[in-house]
């Protein structure tokens, strides 16, 4: 069997690294001690006390309500609801939207950054991103932990609720690609000026990156018992963000917009209990 290039090799043990993560049954308790029998295996661990319940039967209802909060956040903060948080992400976002022009020649005309692009190329890191969430659920599966299962589901119903925000936002705005501009630009007609199809490539937000946040945020959460988690996690999702910026795929308002909205869906729309 042939090795598979460098490139993937890399996001391959990365991957193993995360699982790492569910195959040790002790991970689904937070107090350290013997390995759990079966039995406790299957019952909610303290971390999980506070987390929303989930199953695949619950998961349509689940996101019909998470879908309700996040349309209906725009009432909450007019009432003096969520309006800090709101307006910092805001603020933060429209001053990278007023940077894109400046930094976005840089990327385009750079070479820098190939062997990075390679290695988290659109494909790879997609692919990445579906298959640590798959792999946790197998794992789980297998091992009949349903901490891991629901870990996995929960990391599923945030993707799918910030993919749905996301639709949303791209038809809107129709914001063109760095990749589609030339050398310096100009890259102050960017948005309304692209396709408003929300299933093209590019555009606002990264869906990437709220991808790869959300389920960092949800493992990150799910798993914090182990310090490592998080750094990892975040990590992870941090650089397949900046490969989006890096590949010209997107402006940086994108990518961090994209992971402001995946952080947020995910640890206040989607793992509080209900």
């Amino acid at each position: 069997m042939s090795r598979p290039p460098p490139s993937r090799r890399s996001l391959c043990s990365y991957l193993f690294f995360l699982l790492l993560v569910t195959a040790d049954p002790a991970l689904s308790q937070q107090a350290a001690g013997s390995a759990p029998s079966s039995a406790q295996q299957s019952q909610p661990s303290p971390a999980a006390a506070s987390d929303r319940n989930v199953s695949l039967r619950k998961l349509p209802a689940n996101l019909l309500a998470d879908q309700k909060d996040i349309w209906l956040l725009p009432a909450q903060v007019a009432k003096g609801k969520y309006w800090l948080p709101s307006l910092a992400i805001v603020g933060v976002s429209s001053a990278f939207v007023a940077s894109d022009a400046h930094t976005a020649p840089y990327f385009r005309t750079t070479t820098s950054f190939s062997g990075f692009n390679r290695a988290f190329s659109g494909k790879n890191t997609g692919a990445f991103i579906a298959a640590v969430p798959a792999s946790i659920y197998i794992v789980g599966l297998v091992r009949r932990n349903s901490y891991a299962q629901q870990t996995a589901l929960l990391t599923a119903e945030a993707f799918a609720d910030g993919f749905a925000l996301d639709l949303a936002f791209k038809g809107i705005t129709g914001r063109k690609q760095p990749l589609q501009y030339v050398g310096n630009g100009p890259y102050t007609d960017s948005f309304f000026n692209g396709t408003h199809n929300p299933f093209h490539s590019g555009g606002f937000y990264s869906v990437h990156s709220m991808s790869a946040m959300a389920v960092a945020t949800v493992i990150a959460h799910r798993y914090r018992s182990r310090r490592w988690v998080p750094f990892v996690a975040y990590g992870l999702a941090g650089a397949i963000s900046f490969s989006r910026i890096t590949g010209n795929s997107h402006f940086s308002s994108d990518v961090f917009f994209g992971g402001a909205m995946g952080f947020v869906i995910a640890r206040y729309a989607v793992l509080p209990a209900r």
